[in-house]
């Protein structure tokens, strides 16, 4: 034990003195820290509540000429930045011939005031209409910017357009938005938030129950977890005052925040059990806690964070802004981790283990190295080479996946649900028409220039059917070009399309804009700045692990297994949704893409939620390695003592993420479980196989730090202790 304690105060002093410092201090003023943590949380509450106003719910891409070109449009006409809603006729007759159908489509235009509509009655073009002229269809053009909770209008908008049709004419709507509220069942997600937290804690609690068995260790991480959530809103409120922040933050808030403060507070409550075990006194206790687990919190949370802020490089507001407004969540989880639960820990002492809710046999084993999870490092130590090859096999088949990822919006053929969107989208197919009707190339032609000009260049485009100039779609010296690609708006062939009919105009005639060519925009933005987002997490990362583990190659093996890990994340995400394996489970069928910016925000949170198990592990096995000055050893003790804390602190966060797939809309169905797939492979697969394995092979090697590096890092390099065990380099 005097060893132990001896090594201890070698580790990184000036670091450990301060959360040494803090901890004294916290436990002698643990009364006003909890009051003040009381205090803000209540704030909290009320600035959550606040919030639902000031939600930032566009998406620009500034620069880009499609985008800035819809902008212009919706200045001048209203229009031009939401996808039409498609009014499908069919009759046994003729269509263009129809009075009836005629009159039904004002009425269903009548619905959205300030709409912009084009058909064959207001063109006289037949692009309109089928080639048995049974089927016909009126593009209406909803105003103004889409929301978060914007409405199609889709069930309105038919029952107008089938009120007084004779038999024989049938009616449904169809489009882009109409599809998306199919996919929703018509729902908003942002009624649910509260609901799935909750939900997410009830889960927590569940696993927190088999965990510690007793009911202050149980209830304090849901406490840390609750002043996390609700003070990151405070500051995301706050933050709405300075810039924009994306709707969707509110989701991250609630259900990462949950995992994210449970899993810091499992670390320092694992670490403060384990000090109490070996006859600590409290205080001493909670400075060890802090000193060790405290500074394996801030390194886990600071990695989080780097994961989030690499979201400013690209140049879209509202990913900027998830990237801001997610990196507070890390950030007020480490502080509630590192103030308010010690003051708890400091307050309870030995009580964190009385009241026992669950017999001390299914939860409490004594020492871990003796239980199961010290049997199993045993065993990869004894056998290396076949666990790192198991492990590499099964990620190498998975990354395989990975790389045939499509990132792009789903084709609306693989949009999921029923209703009217459903049947009218089946009826346009039916009937021979193209998808692209309801993914409209529109060009914006300014200054006087010559609509009708534009629109027959654009006839002769490859890839396209036709193009028209609907009346009343002029305001002042603007005018509008719509034009059907022959192709959906999201299929791989439509950049072509749009690439031909830019290059026909010249760039002067007019701008390709709509929704098709945005989102090409969109994908270009986000990807075409990927290497510098990659470049920044990798190099910020290497930098707070080199210094955490004090080694070089521990920390460029934890980057390149994390980038595997969601190489494999990305694998699955493949495997379930784009090709169709097991997305029944949730409803949909495959997609054969996945939406642009779901595999990038897979990055950007996997990145370092996982890297936190990296941490958690290699921290205690450094310690390990200092006590011991054996590396099989430090791998070993390692191992056992932080394999139940991961796997729980895992399990916590892959139900959060489920219960977030819960959640209306594919879209965040394939994000959620993207990360619940990744949490959990990462602490099993690369965890519990690859990191020890690789560990063993790599022998003294692990702690290799050239002097020259220690001094660029400021990091002050401990004696280990005499090796204890024979090793192989």
């Amino acid at each position: 034990m005097e060893a132990t304690q001896r090594s201890r105060q070698k580790v990184n002093g000036a670091e450990s003195g301060r959360l040494a410092r803090l901890a004294h201090f916290i436990a002698r003023h643990r009364w006003p820290v909890i009051g003040v943590w009381i205090v803000l949380t209540l704030f909290g509450g009320v600035a959550a509540g606040k919030l639902s106003s000031r939600w930032y719910q566009s998406f620009s891409i500034p620069g880009k000429s499609a985008y800035e070109a819809s902008q212009r449009t919706l200045k001048a006409f209203g229009v031009g930045v939401r996808p039409p809603n498609v009014v499908v006729f069919h009759t046994n007759g003729d269509a263009t011939k129809s009075a009836a159908i005629e009159r039904a489509m004002k009425r269903a235009a009548a619905t959205m005031p300030g709409a912009l509509t084009s058909s064959y009655f207001s063109t006289h073009n037949l692009m309109y209409v089928s080639r048995d002229r049974h089927t016909t269809f009126l593009e209406v053009y909803p105003p103004g910017s889409p929301k978060f909770d914007s409405k199609s209008g889709a069930n309105r908008m038919r029952g107008a357009a089938a009120k007084e049709l004779p038999a024989g004419i049938t009616v449904n709507v169809t489009g882009h938005d109409p599809l998306e509220e199919a996919s929703t069942h018509g729902t908003s997600g942002s009624s649910s938030v509260l609901l799935e937290a909750a939900v997410g804690g009830l889960g927590a609690l569940v696993i927190l129950l088999f965990v510690f068995g007793t009911l202050p260790a149980i209830l304090m991480p849901i406490a840390v977890a609750v002043a996390a959530i609700l003070n990151t809103f405070t500051l995301v409120w706050g933050l709405t005052y300075l810039t924009n922040v994306s709707i969707i933050v509110q989701f991250l808030i609630a259900l990462v925040g949950l995992g994210v403060a449970i899993d810091y507070a499992l670390l320092m409550i694992f670490r403060f059990r384990d000090e109490l075990r070996e006859g600590e006194d409290v205080e001493t206790a909670l400075v060890e806690t802090m000193t060790h687990a405290g500074r394996s919190v801030i390194i886990s949370g600071s990695t989080v964070a780097v994961g989030l802020l690499s979201m400013l490089v690209l140049p879209l507001p509202f990913i900027r802004s998830m990237g801001l407004g997610g990196m507070l969540i890390p950030a007020v989880s480490v502080l509630a981790a590192i103030t308010l639960l010690p003051a708890m820990l400091a307050l309870l002492g030995t009580r964190i283990n009385s009241v026992r809710v669950m017999p001390r046999r299914l939860v409490d084993r004594g020492h871990p190295e003796d239980g199961a999870w010290g049997r199993w490092a045993r065993f990869v130590l004894r056998r290396p080479v076949v666990v790192a090859a198991v492990g590499l096999a099964i990620v190498g088949l998975l990354v395989g996946f990975g790389t045939r990822m499509n990132p792009n919006e789903a084709q609306l053929k693989n949009f999921p649900g029923t209703g009217t969107a459903i049947a009218g989208r089946q009826m346009l197919a039916d009937a021979g028409i193209s998808p692209g009707v309801m993914k409209p190339l529109d060009v914006l032609v300014e200054n006087g220039g010559n609509a009708r000009a534009v629109a027959a260049k654009l006839r002769h485009v490859p890839g396209v059917v036709g193009a028209a100039t609907p009346a009343g779609w002029q305001r002042g010296s603007d005018s509008l070009v719509e034009a059907f690609p022959v192709i959906d708006g999201s299929a791989p062939g439509i950049q072509g399309v749009i690439n031909r009919s830019k290059a026909e105009l010249n760039g002067t005639e007019g701008t390709v804009t709509g929704v098709a060519a945005a989102d090409r925009d969109f994908v270009h933005a986000l990807f075409g700045n990927f290497p510098y987002v990659l470049a920044f997490v990798l190099v910020l990362t290497l930098i707070l692990l080199t210094r955490a583990f004090r080694s070089i190659l521990l920390a460029i093996k934890a980057a390149l297994l994390n980038l595997a890990s969601l190489g494999a994340a990305f694998g699955i995400v493949v495997i379930i949704f784009q090709e169709g394996h097991g997305s029944s489970l949730w409803n949909i069928s495959a997609t054969q893409a996945i939406t642009a910016w779901i595999p990038l925000m897979i990055f950007a949170f996997l990145y370092g939620l996982s890297m936190d198990y990296e941490v958690f592990m290699l921290t205690r096995m450094r310690e390990a390695y200092e006590e011991t000055g054996s590396t099989e050893r430090a791998i070993e003790l390692g191992l056992a003592r932080t394999g139940k804390l991961v796997t729980s602190a895992a399990l916590i966060l892959m139900f959060a993420f489920l219960v977030l797939s819960s959640s209306p809309g594919f879209e965040i169905k394939v994000f959620a479980i993207g990360l619940a797939a990744g949490i959990i492979f990462d602490a099993t697969v690369i965890r519990a196989l690859l990191v020890p394995a690789l560990m063993r092979l790599m022998g003294r090697w692990n702690w290799w730090m050239p002097k020259w590096t220690q001094s660029v890092l400021r990091v002050r390099q401990p004696e280990p202790a005499p090796e204890v065990a024979t090793e192989s380099a």
